[in-house]
C-alpha cells in the first residue's frame, strides 16, 4: 500500500530535471539582477565623484582668477600708480597755503572700530554649567515628588 501511494504521488524524472533547471535558472536570474543593480549603483556614482571632481577644479579656477583680479585692483589702487595717474592727468599736490579746510558744524570724524574686546579681565555673570534640574538623581527626584504630593490612603468606612 504504502509503495503504491509513493508511486502515485512521485514525479516523473524529466519533470523533476525541470524543477532543477528552472532553480537554477531562477538563482541565475536573480545573481544577474543584482550584479546589474550593483553595477548600475557603481557607475552613477562614479559619475556623481568625477562631476564633483570638474566642479572643484572649476571652483579653484575661479578661485585663482578671483586673487589675481583683487592683485591687479590692488596695484592699480596703490598710492604710487594713484599718484603717477594723477600728475599724468594735471593734478599736482596742493601747497599748504592753498588747502582750506571746512569745519561742519555735527560732524563727528570717523569713529574707531573696536575689532577685539578691551584688554584685561572681563567679568561675566557667573552662570552654573549645568541647572539645577539635571544635577538631582532619580531617587532624589522620585522621593521630592513623594515629598511634595503624598499620596494618600482613604480609608474605607463600614
Amino acid at each position: 500500500m504504502t509503495n503504491h501511494l509513493i508511486q502515485a504521488y512521485r514525479q516523473a524524472p524529466w519533470r523533476v530535471q525541470l524543477q532543477w533547471i528552472g532553480l537554477f535558472l531562477l538563482a541565475l536570474v536573480l545573481v544577474a539582477s543584482v550584479a546589474s543593480i550593483y553595477l548600475n549603483v557603481s557607475a552613477s556614482a562614479a559619475a556623481a565623484g568625477r562631476e564633483i571632481q570638474s566642479l572643484e577644479y572649476d571652483k579653484t579656477v575661479v578661485e585663482q582668477s578671483i586673487a589675481d583680479l583683487e592683485t591687479q585692483l590692488a596695484l592699480l589702487t596703490s598710492a604710487a600708480e594713484m599718484e603717477k595717474r594723477a600728475k599724468s592727468m594735471g593734478f599736482q599736490p596742493p601747497a599748504p597755503e592753498t588747502v582750506m579746510y571746512i569745519v561742519v558744524p555735527e560732524y563727528a570724524g570717523r569713529q574707531p572700530v573696536v575689532m577685539a574686546p578691551p584688554p584685561g579681565p572681563q567679568v561675566r555673570a557667573q552662570q552654573p554649567l549645568l541647572r539645577p534640574s539635571y544635577t538631582q538623581s532619580l531617587l532624589e527626584w522620585l522621593f521630592q515628588g513623594f515629598i511634595s504630593n503624598p499620596l494618600s490612603i482613604q480609608q474605607v468606612q463600614p
